[in-house]
């Protein structure tokens, strides 16, 4: 046999044993799938794909292990549940010792749920007409959730008044007349400067005397740091109180995008006119969704309406059951 036969042969038999090698190495290795294509509701999006997708990730480890632990507690903060709800949650699965992936998911879909409890997230509707009152921040979205709110009301078959009682901002008046127009609603309002608990007053009047089913009073996009201005809208609350004897709710409008800032915001609100549900706008453009669980946690208020876009439809019943389950679906 010449030297380039045997060099052939040798080549070919390396060749063999490094197939085989790879072959032994890829089987070795646990199958982990994609993650799925996203089905959830689309305004869960962003914070489902990026939960769900270091869950999966997680999942793929096989038993949950120390590593498993500590990543889950990193996607829960990164998705703004919150320091302390985050431990406690880990904590409690991890107690339950699933055994397994699909067991850990399940558990895990337990916890979450069980952070939400049975509280009732329908708009108290009561009197004639029904006083809501809408409160929160600039820039989170308030006005455009008065018109959205208008609009579901209206779709009820129920007639609406707007009660434009931010008397601060130049141009809230205008902005509201135009969603009213929109929304089909009436709309009360009063000069730039006046007293809004006057002008909250009026636009109860003027709905029970026209006979309108549901009065929604818009207020001042107040910084929730303001001692005077808060206190102001104090105000506004006792004295719609008492013409309409009770009132149906004190809305918190809040911005998903602001994060563990919004925890502050309820608590704050909370103290001064006793919130009774939070509206979470915004919910499509942020990944950090678990504010929800947050706010709900640290409060005791339930978040009822989410945002979910820019349309006067985009307003819905909040669900926690399709919330959690969107955040797990990509794992």
């Amino acid at each position: 046999m010449t030297t380039p036969q045997l060099l052939i042969i040798v080549g070919v038999v390396v060749a063999l044993i490094i197939v085989t090698l790879l072959v032994l190495r890829s089987r070795s290795r646990p199958e982990v799938s994609p993650p799925p294509t996203h089905h959830g509701p689309a305004y869960l999006e962003k914070t489902s794909t990026a939960f769900g997708g270091r869950l999966h990730r997680l999942l793929g480890l096989g038993s949950p292990t120390r590593e498993f632990w500590e990543g889950l507690e990193e996607a829960l903060l990164a998705a703004d549940v919150g320091v302390v709800a985050t431990g406690e949650i880990v904590g409690r699965v991890k107690a339950r010792h699933p055994k397994g992936p699909d067991e850990a998911r399940h558990v895990l879909r337990e916890e979450l749920l069980s952070e939400f409890g049975d509280r009732s997230r329908g708009i108290n509707l009561m009197g004639a007409p029904s006083a809501l009152v809408v409160v929160g921040v600039n820039g989170t979205g308030k006005t455009t959730t008065i018109a959205k709110l208008a609009a579901r009301f209206r779709s009820q078959g129920r007639s609406v008044l707007l009660g434009a009682a931010d008397t601060f901002r130049a141009g809230a008046d205008v902005q509201l007349r135009t969603w009213a127009e929109r929304a089909g609603a009436d709309i009360v309002s009063g000069q730039e400067g006046s007293d809004p608990a006057s002008v909250a007053f009026d636009a109860y009047e003027a709905a029970k005397a026209r006979g309108r089913d549901v009065v929604i009073i818009d207020t001042a996009g107040r910084l929730h740091s303001k001692h005077n201005l808060m206190q102001e809208l104090g105000k506004v609350v006792r004295v719609l109180g008492k013409a309409a004897g009770e009132i149906g709710e004190i809305l918190l409008v809040v911005d998903a995008t602001s994060g563990q800032n919004a925890v502050s915001q309820a608590r704050v609100f909370t103290d001064h006119v006793g919130v009774t549900g939070v509206v979470l706008t915004k919910l499509d453009g942020t990944a950090r969704g678990g504010v929800v669980i947050a706010v709900e946690r640290e409060m005791g208020i339930p978040v009822k309406l989410v945002g979910t876009g820019e349309t006067m439809n985009d307003l819905i019943p909040f669900n926690p059951v399709t919330f959690v389950d969107a955040l797990l679906e990509d794992a």
